[in-house]
């Protein structure tokens, strides 16, 4: 995804970024976060994971390609989150005939459950910074015992006010290792063109 495509997303200074202004994005087409398909950093951990029936969350979804995926392998319990009405509308149309997948629309940091793997895909960079650190006690929170955050975060900074908002291996480490073992958070070798260079796969899991 280019800086331009990524800042077509970008927010309007001062704004909450409430349902209000996700669901703005939805029904404008300014959504540049979407490849149109799972990335490979993310495709290649499902592969080599193998509890089809852990229970898995993806929040901040979207178009949530990653379940589709997820489905393809046989997974069996999928819950996809999201702030915005009409990105959950289109969800649910569909994963309609899949009852392997629940979709929920609510506000993460309000979300109740317990999950063996949470997958992060462009929803921590779509947080305001002072929010950081409660997200990764709300992601530690939402985890079983022993339960992993996966995926990929942005390896630099945006010229423009986010989101999204980028950041660095350091940056993140101080976020995420006062409640994360962090097993893993290197450099992607197998970015999508466009990201290359930019990403780093994380593999954490809760202390």
């Amino acid at each position: 995804m280019s800086d331009t495509e990524l800042n077509n997303a970008a927010g309007v200074p001062g704004r909450d970024l409430d349902a209000a202004f996700w669901n703005e994005r939805w029904r404008t087409g300014e959504t540049g976060w979407d490849v149109g398909y799972a990335t490979p950093p993310i495709k290649e951990y499902i592969q080599q994971y193998g509890n089809w029936d852990a229970a898995i969350l993806i929040p901040g979804c979207g178009n949530a390609y990653e379940a589709e995926y997820l489905l393809e392998r046989g997974f069996t319990n999928i819950t996809l989150l999201d702030i915005s009405h009409e990105a959950c509308s289109r969800l649910k149309d569909k994963f309609a005939h899949s009852s392997a997948v629940n979709v929920m629309c609510g506000d993460f940091f309000l979300h109740t459950g317990q999950y063996d793997v949470i997958i992060e895909q462009t929803f921590f960079c779509a947080q305001l910074l002072e929010r950081r650190t409660e997200y990764a006690q709300k992601v530690a929170s939402l985890l079983k015992p022993g339960g992993r955050l996966i995926g990929v975060l942005f390896n630099r900074q945006f010229d423009r006010q986010g989101p999204p908002f980028g950041g660095t291996a350091d940056e993140y480490t101080s976020v995420f290792q006062p409640y994360f073992t962090i097993h893993s958070m290197d450099p992607c070798y197998n970015s999508i063109g466009p990201r290359t260079g930019t990403e780093l796969f994380i593999n954490m899991q809760k202390k």
